[in-house]
């Protein structure tokens, strides 16, 4: 640290301040409250003991300076900011340009006096800081995040049992940011849950449809029983082979990599039976994004099957695209049943399709013309990789 910043830095007076009482924090603060509110709701705890902490160590603000580790090497953002700097709520600092950055790097208590006098954000934002007692926030043992700041009306203000009491305010905040954090993984486990359950369920429906179609779509052109079972056991290992293109995210680690036309034709070989039309590049693409575009193809092919271009004899599909920054592709039937527009509502598939472009940061539009549905895919090419 140079020295005209370490000359704002004058935490040896907080020992020299007042001797650390025994059980002030435990005596003074309503801890019950806190402990249920921390429980019921983590998430809005925080705003709670940041007005906790200034009424017991008689502050004028305070607040805390989370951590984000972008853009490098990393900045503070100031949150549940209360009193005089309140307007500043949402601000942020540099992560090795400000008194949170050494409080981090100290893990300890740090108290600084006009600190305005050696840090250039500060001055430009017009604030003025008597005195401020910073202790850091960590999640568990090891992992930063952030600080617990308190700024005092006049210097000399704070001792050794103000930052007592802010360092048990700070291991408080911690816990109820774990237990935030928890009930975020959990909230979004069981929503991957009953969506996959929910896609099961709609993926075999769509067998059994699909099958249907096929089978009645087959038995207009074989002449023997015979013959029938034979291209409808064709028609099945085509389209067992196209299920097994949607793996579950255990499978995508160890998934071989996939190229797009090669992906599209494996979806489309069980409707060999009608003309497809693929012209475009063969780019790679990885399992993620296979994955996600396996998915998508599956549901769009299964809907032709059942009321679009494949449900019908003469049905033609044709799937272009184009590379760049962007792969823009269109999914274009015809020959199909006659279209009066788009339909009133729409199913869980298109509903999941929808949702899924969204993992690869992509867009998917449909329109309805009297000759078939188009629907046009975008997607970034760096996203196709992953």
């Amino acid at each position: 640290m140079q020295p005209e910043v370490a000359s704002v830095f004058i935490t040896d007076q907080l020992a020299l301040r007042g001797a650390v009482r025994p059980r002030l924090f435990q005596e003074r603060l309503p801890m019950r409250d806190l402990a249920r509110a921390m429980i019921d709701n983590p998430q809005q705890l925080l705003p709670v003991l940041v007005d906790t902490a200034m009424d017991q160590c008689e502050a004028v603000s305070g607040g805390m300076s989370l951590y984000e580790t972008e853009p490098a090497p990393g900045i503070f953002r100031w949150h549940h900011l209360r009193g005089d700097l309140q307007q500043f709520n949402g601000a942020v600092t540099p992560r090795f340009y400000s008194p949170c950055g050494v409080t981090l790097d100290q893990r300890k208590p740090i108290l600084v006096q006009r600190p305005e006098r050696v840090y250039q954000w500060l001055q430009d934002a017009n604030v003025s800081l008597p005195e401020c007692l910073l202790v850091p926030l960590y999640r568990g043992a090891d992992e930063p995040l952030g600080t617990l700041w308190l700024v005092s009306k006049d210097e000399s203000h704070f001792d050794a049992n103000h930052a007592q009491i802010a360092t048990e305010m700070a291991s408080f905040a911690g816990l109820a940011l774990r237990l935030a954090d928890h009930d975020r993984k959990l909230a979004a486990a069981l929503e991957r849950q009953e969506m996959l359950v929910r896609e099961m369920s709609h993926r075999m429906k769509n067998v059994l449809s699909v099958v249907q179609s096929l089978l009645n779509m087959a038995a207009h052109r074989e002449s023997t029983a015979q013959d029938l079972a034979q291209a409808m056991a064709r028609t099945l290992q085509a389209l067992s082979a196209a299920h097994d293109t949607m793996r579950t995210p255990s499978d995508e680690r160890n998934a071989p990599r996939s190229t797009l036309k090669g992906l599209l034709k494996t979806i489309l070989l069980p409707y060999s039976g009608h003309t497809s039309w693929l012209e475009g590049a063969d780019i790679p693409i990885g399992p993620n994004a296979a994955n996600v575009l396996a998915l998508i193809f599956h549901e769009l092919a299964t809907n032709a099957a059942k009321y679009g271009a494949f449900s019908l004899p003469g049905g033609r599909l044709d799937v272009i695209w184009q590379e760049g920054d962007r792969v823009r592709l269109t999914w274009k039937e015809s020959g199909g049943p006659l279209l009066t527009g788009e339909p009133k509502t729409s199913g869980f598939g298109s509903h999941l399709a929808a949702k899924s472009i969204i993992a690869l940061r992509g867009s998917l539009t449909r329109s309805w013309g009297n000759s078939g549905l188009n629907v046009t895919i975008d997607v970034p090419m760096a996203q196709l990789n992953s």
